[in-house]
């Protein structure tokens, strides 16, 4: 299946998506003034040592101090095998030590950057390990013959002096010495530069910035299946040409400047599926539908069957909509980039081979996920309990911020209890002040319903109290806004 890669390049963001059979299966977007901080690495100083959580704050510099636990401290790991606890984080660290790390997750929601102390540099086929005297290959080259040739050819290119270890990446594969040597060289020249920054620069301070969202496509994304790759701005086509003739020269042949004179992801309707994934509702061909909900904690999807009446039994519509739920979740996981604990809501099956075979349908879709996920089985109560790691922020948290009216809980109290509850407050007021008048200050939603429906009952408050009051429209006020002045 091919697979079409589109770069939208503009000033202020870069937006990427992946086009799989003519639909959107992933989104990327970075922006120029909130640009992602994994890979990056930072000169940072210790602000706290936290030895009952075994954890640190970090100051790198940015708006709130980064998280840095004793397991992410390479320092303190055992290295010779054993299985032994890792050494305590207040023998490692302390106040204002200065402490060379790299970001491994962007700051999310109102947590911290997650912190490494264990640097690792990725390159076109090699990602450098300047810690850890190990060759490692990736999992995706399954022959064994062929992973101990590539760790014997990387090993036999590595100089003398050479204290570190390499990751092996599957564009390895097809490498030639000469490119394994080049990518060597390229690595620990970065790193070099910044051990050298490290030493000169003072904390907190930026050493290293991973490569921009554009560049990390043509190296990461672009695989045998990819048929080509659009980019709608000329200068950044002749960027990103030049960046891939050093680094990805095998890409180049797929690259192409668009040029039409429609907005490339309006072409292929990724400006409504956009808006599709931050809804809660998606629907699937068959008339069922997913409720996607995202908390702080976790994300819930509920499978529904909706007008899917299409099966021979009711047995049967249940498996064909958990089938195809089954593909749908793990698109929308990518598309909307959702990490951390996910909890799926299948309609029940009583049928054990109808879940065995949604439950494979669901690992077999989501093993193209390029982020690591782990899927468990069903539970007692029919649910299926997952993990898909959570390096960035979700679609969501980019593009969207809490409603101002109802703070981010989805809905607002009505007009009615807004009322009442200003009718409590007036009493309230009554009994500790004396003014001549009470004015109420409210939305016009709130105010109709006192000139309306409400009426009676203001009216007998107003007599109880024995003091006129009177209503004022703000115009401005959400409709859970109100004031009371004392005239």
């Amino acid at each position: 299946m091919s697979e079409n890669i589109l770069i939208n390049i503009t000033p202020q963001e870069t937006r990427v998506a992946l086009i799989l059979q003519g639909a959107v299966q992933e989104l990327h977007i970075e922006r120029t003034l909130s640009r992602g901080r994994v890979g990056n690495v930072y000169s940072g100083k210790v602000v706290r040592v936290l030895p009952g959580m075994q954890s640190a704050f970090i100051d790198i510099g940015l708006e709130r101090a980064a998280f840095l636990h004793v397991a992410d401290i390479w320092e303190a790991r055992p290295h010779d095998g054993a299985s032994a606890a890792p050494t305590a984080i207040e023998k490692i660290l302390h106040d204002g030590q200065a402490l060379t790390v790299q970001v491994v997750k962007d700051p999310i929601g109102t947590k911290g950057a997650r912190l490494s102390t264990q640097v690792s540099i990725a390159g076109r086929m090699l990602v450098y390990l300047p810690q850890d005297p190990h060759i490692g290959i990736s999992q995706r080259i399954e022959n064994e013959a062929g992973r101990e040739l590539l760790r014997n050819r990387v090993q036999s290119l590595l100089p003398a002096e050479e204290k570190g270890g390499y990751i092996v990446r599957t564009m390895a594969e097809e490498a030639s010495d000469a490119d394994l040597q080049a990518d060597i060289e390229y690595l620990r020249k970065t790193w070099s530069a910044i051990t050298d920054a490290s030493r000169t620069k003072a904390a907190p301070q930026l050493l290293y910035q991973d490569l921009s969202l554009a560049q990390r496509v043509l190296r990461d994304f672009v695989h045998d299946d990819t048929a080509n790759i659009q980019i709608d701005s000329r200068e950044n086509f002749i960027r990103l040409h030049d960046f891939a003739t050093v680094y990805t020269p095998s890409v180049l042949g797929r690259m192409q400047h668009y040029t039409g004179e429609r907005p490339l992801f309006d072409l292929y309707g990724v400006e409504e599926e956009i808006e599709r994934a931050l809804g809660r509702r998606v629907d699937l061909k068959s008339g069922g539908y997913l409720i996607v909900d995202q908390t702080e904690a976790m994300t819930t999807i509920d499978v529904n069957t909706g007008g899917y009446v299409g099966g021979r039994n009711f047995d049967d519509t249940i498996f064909k909509t958990n089938l195809e739920a089954a593909h749908a979740i793990a698109r929308q996981l990518r598309l909307r980039n959702l990490g951390g604990i996910i909890v799926l809501d299948f309609i029940d099956m009583e049928n054990l081979e109808h879940r065995n075979a949604v439950l494979a349908e669901l690992k077999k879709t989501l093993s193209r996920d390029r982020t690591k996920v782990s899927v468990s089985t069903f539970s007692a109560l029919g649910l299926v309990e997952m993990t898909r790691k959570r390096t960035r922020e979700s679609l969501a948290h980019i593009l969207c911020e809490s409603c101002p009216a109802c703070g981010g809980k989805g809905e607002v109290k009505t007009a009615r209890t807004i009322c009442y509850e200003i009718l409590r407050e007036l009493l309230r007021e009554a009994k500790q002040f004396n003014p001549r008048e009470f004015r109420v200050l409210a939305a016009q939603v709130v105010i109709d319903m006192f000139l309306e429906e409400e009426s009676q009952h203001l009216a007998m408050l107003g007599d109880f109290i024995g003091k006129p009051i009177s209503l004022q429209v703000e115009t401005v006020y959400q409709q859970e806004q109100y004031d009371i002045i004392l005239m």
